[in-house]
C-alpha cells in the first residue's frame, strides 16, 4: 500500500519472538507466537485458549480470571463447535490484574485443566480423530 496504512493479512505466518515472553506458559506462548495457545483435548479435538476476565461481585477481589478453551469442528465447515471454561483461577482489583495473574500459568498445567473439563462432561464420548474417520469414510 502505497497511503502508509499497515495490511494485516488474515493467514499470515509470523516468525516467534521468544523476546516477549516465556512459550512455556498460557499469556507468554501467546505473545511469543501473536496467536492463542492450541491444544489438542483427551477427546482428540483442537481447541484454543483464551484467557479472560468478569465481575466476581466481590468487593475484596472484584474481577476474577478464567480459561475458556474454544472447540472446532472436526469435519466440515470451518468453525466452533463448543466450548468449555474453568472457574476463576486468578482474581484482581482490575481485570488487567486477574488476567495478567494467570499469564504466567505453564502450559502444562492448561492442559491439565482442559483434560479435567472434558472428563466432566456428561454425555460425551471420548473419541479421538481416526475414530471419526473410520466412521465418515464408511469404515468399521
Amino acid at each position: 500500500m502505497t497511503d502508509g496504512t499497515l495490511c494485516v493479512m488474515s493467514g499470515q505466518h509470523l516468525p516467534p519472538d521468544p523476546s516477549k515472553g516465556d512459550e512455556g506458559t498460557v499469556g507468554g506462548y501467546a505473545a511469543v507466537h501473536a496467536r492463542p495457545v492450541a491444544l489438542e483435548g483427551r477427546d482428540g479435538m483442537s481447541y484454543s485458549l483464551e484467557i479472560l476476565t468478569d465481575s466476581t461481585g466481590m468487593p475484596t477481589q472484584p474481577y476474577g480470571a478464567y480459561l475458556l478453551f474454544v472447540q472446532w469442528k472436526r469435519i466440515g465447515e470451518q468453525g466452533v463447535s463448543g466450548h468449555l471454561e474453568t472457574e476463576f483461577l486468578a482474581w484482581g482489583e482490575t481485570a488487567a490484574q486477574a488476567r495478567l495473574a494467570l499469564w504466567d500459568l505453564p502450559l502444562a498445567e492448561a492442559q491439565r485443566l482442559l483434560d479435567a473439563r472434558i472428563a466432566n462432561r456428561e454425555g460425551t464420548p471420548v473419541r479421538r480423530w481416526w475414530d471419526v474417520m473410520r466412521d465418515t469414510e464408511g469404515g468399521e
